[in-house]
Parts: structure tokens; C-alpha cells; sequence
């Protein structure tokens, strides 16, 4: 922005918005409805707006999930999902690594899903991090993913980011048998949240391994791990991922190792994962991102969105940014929004979004306290954070 007028109306804004959070939270109005949210910042004003927000919702957050986390256990709905952890190695300065471990088990009676979490709260070792078993929250085949498993990692993921010091950007998922069934599911429909995933001995069902374009993939399996196929699927998901890396060199890095002479239980030569997914750290703004959507649709994946209406198993979009031009292939999306930030693109510059050789929209887009306050909300997570957004509809 240029002009003393526009850098008044920011600092006014800022200013209300100071104001605003001093306000009680169950005494606000709404913010979107409030003048100051809809203000175009500069870039500095910007990043003071969201540093004030995050402050706010880091403040929050210790004040209401207190009880939960020391209860190690989180209540969405009817499902409640407990948790041990364990804690290893100094912290990094960017905070702690965070590696979520799902047990095995299934449909069988409690006590063998507890067994099966007590195993898996000792099954590996960081080198540094939270290890962290949770316990699902049902007894079902699909332990690890059924629909109510994405809201409560999300709320985990981010308690832990402002009570434990969690990276959100080295946050990884593991599992072995009902477990790797849920990696399989899970890694790629919450891709965004993970550094890396690694699966042990488990079967996709009907996943598709699409929309881990950015993640590190890795999975373990037996050789004689016959029952289901779990030894053959996991090849042929290699395979897979082979044919997309070769489309797509610079994604999709994996290893996919089946373990001669093991059955279902691979005596931890599986353990290599948990260095291997170490090496990965995620990046919230990759310039290319492959979204495919699956049975529980998401309506948000990195710096894309669409209407909670319109997140549909099947539709896809492949999004690729190059300098200030955004290209996007879509797939049964009528409504897609791009979210963008400075360390993005240059939002003092025009942005181009194109679909098919058409221009979908050209010019500045202004970095609004609402949008940081709106992407905030939506995940707490402080890497996901937006300060301007297009919609457009392809």
C-alpha cells in the first residue's frame, strides 16, 4: 500500500483491532462484521494484525483446553479420544516434533484395543519429539477413519502447538495394522497437517495416495503378511506413487519396503520409519498442490478452499504457482478460493489466477484483518494463516 492515508487507515485498524481483543471473547460481536476487519493493511500492518491473533488464540486455548490436556483426553460430539505421551530428546528452538502413533485392533472387544494401545504407547523411539499414542474412540473395523477422527486430531494438533510448543510444521503420523489402515486413509486427506506419514503393515481400503504431492510417504510391510493382500497392496501402492513422481519429479518423495521373511509382525525392522520421517519438514505454501478429495471431504487443503456445500468426495484440483501467476486444474469444483499470503506471493503486486488458458481473475489483493482472523479460526494453525483471499469459480 503507498500513500500516508492508506497507512493511517491500517494503523486505525489495528488500533480497533487492539481494542476488539480487550474486549471479554464471549462479548464480542462478531469480527467480520466490524469495519476494521475489512481495511487493506500493508504488509507490516499485517504481520502485527496476525501477531495480535495469535496471541489472542494462544491465550484462549491455555485457558480452555487446560483441563482437557491434563485429562489427556478431547470430547467432540459423542467420541472422546485419550491419549499418553511420552517426550524425548532437547527441544528445538522451532518448537517440538510431534509424532502421532495409532494402534492396531479393530473390531473386537475393548479390552483388545486397549491392549493394542498400551503396546503401541512403547513401540518406537524419536530421536526427538512427543510421542504420542491416542486411543480411538470407538471399536470399530475402521478405528482410524471414520469421519469424527479429522476434528479431533485437528483440535489435538493445535492444544499441543500452544501448550507443548509443538512445530506445526514437523508434525508426523504413524500406525501399525487398524493403524496403517488409518495412515493409508488419514495421510492423504490431512495431508497438510503432516511433515510425513509412515504406514506399518496395514491395507488402504479405498484411499488413493493423490493428495500426498507434499508429505513424505512411507510403508512397511511383511513379505508373508498375506492376509487382505496387505503385502501386495502395499506394492502396488508403490507403484503408484512411482507413476506420480515420474509425472511430478519434485513430489511425492516415498520408500515403500516389504521385509523378507516377516509376517504381520515385522520385529520393528519397521522402526526406520521414525528417522526417516524426521528428515521431512512441512511446507504450508508449496507452489504445487494436488487435492483429491475422499469420503470425509475436508473444505480447506494448504492455501486452497471451497464452500462447506461443495467439499465432495472425487472433486479434485491441481493448483501450481508460478511467480504471480496461479493456474489451477479443477475437477467437479464449481467455487475455489485461494488463500495468500506474503511469504507467497507479492501481494503489493498484481496476482493472476488462470484455469484452461482463461483469466479468472487479475489484480491486488488486499491483506485483511478478517481473512487472517477467518484462517486462524479454522485450524489454529499458525502456518496456515492467510491474509488475503480470491474466490473464483472455474
Amino acid at each position: 500500500m503507498g500513500g500516508s492515508g492508506g497507512d493511517d487507515a491500517a494503523a486505525e485498524a489495528l488500533e480497533a483491532l487492539r481494542t476488539y481483543l480487550a474486549i471479554e471473547r464471549d462479548e464480542r460481536p462478531v469480527l467480520d462484521e466490524q469495519p476494521f476487519a475489512s481495511v487493506p493493511l500493508d504488509e507490516g500492518a499485517a504481520d502485527t494484525a496476525r501477531d495480535l491473533l495469535w496471541d489472542d488464540h494462544a491465550a484462549w486455548i491455555r485457558e480452555t483446553r487446560r483441563a482437557e490436556a491434563e485429562a489427556k483426553a478431547i470430547t467432540i460430539g459423542d467420541k472422546t479420544l485419550r491419549y499418553d505421551f511420552r517426550v524425548f530428546g532437547e527441544e528445538p528452538a522451532s518448537g517440538r516434533s510431534l509424532y502421532l502413533s495409532l494402534h492396531g485392533g479393530g473390531e473386537a472387544d475393548p479390552s483388545v484395543n486397549d491392549q493394542q494401545w498400551e503396546n503401541q504407547k512403547t513401540l518406537y523411539q524419536p530421536e526427538e519429539g512427543i510421542y504420542l499414542a491416542p486411543r480411538a474412540p470407538t471399536n470399530t473395523w475402521n478405528l482410524w477413519h471414520e469421519p469424527h477422527i479429522d476434528g479431533l486430531f485437528t483440535r489435538l494438533i493445535e492444544t499441543l502447538i500452544v501448550l507443548e510448543n509443538v512445530d506445526p510444521n514437523r508434525v508426523y503420523v504413524m500406525g501399525y495394522s487398524a493403524g496403517g489402515d488409518g495412515v493409508y486413509q488419514l495421510a492423504p486427506r490431512m495431508a497438510d497437517s503432516w511433515a510425513a506419514a509412515a504406514m506399518m503393515a496395514g491395507h488402504p481400503n479405498d484411499a488413493k495416495p493423490d493428495s500426498l504431492r507434499n508429505i513424505g510417504f512411507t510403508a512397511h510391510v511383511g513379505a508373508l503378511d498375506t492376509a487382505f493382500d496387505r503385502n501386495l497392496v502395499a506394492e502396488e501402492w508403490g507403484g503408484l506413487l512411482d507413476a506420480l513422481r515420474a509425472a511430478d519429479p519434485e513430489g511425492y518423495p516415498h520408500e515403500v519396503t516389504v521385509h523378507a521373511g516377516k509376517g504381520h509382525w515385522m520385529d520393528l525392522e519397521d522402526a526406520v520409519a521414525v528417522p526417516w520421517m524426521a528428515a521431512f519438514t512441512r511446507d504450508p505454501t508449496p507452489s504445487r498442490v494436488v487435492w483429491l478429495q475422499d469420503d470425509v471431504p475436508h473444505e480447506r487443503f494448504y492455501w486452497l478452499a471451497v464452500p462447506s456445500d461443495e467439499a465432495a468426495k472425487g472433486t479434485k484440483v491441481v493448483a501450481t504457482r508460478t511467480g504471480q501467476t496461479i493456474r489451477v486444474e479443477p475437477e467437479g469444483i464449481q467455487t475455489l478460493t485461494i488463500r495468500l499470503s506474503d511469504t507467497f506471493v507479492d501481494l503489493d503486486q498484481p496476482v493472476t489466477i488462470e484455469a484452461g488458458g482463461t483469466t479468472l481473475f487479475s489484480g491486488t489483493v488486499p491483506r485483511t484483518i478478517g481473512t487472517l482472523a477467518k484462517t486462524l479460526a479454522e485450524r489454529g494453525d499458525p502456518a496456515l494463516v492467510f491474509s488475503g483471499e480470491v474466490s473464483v469459480e472455474p
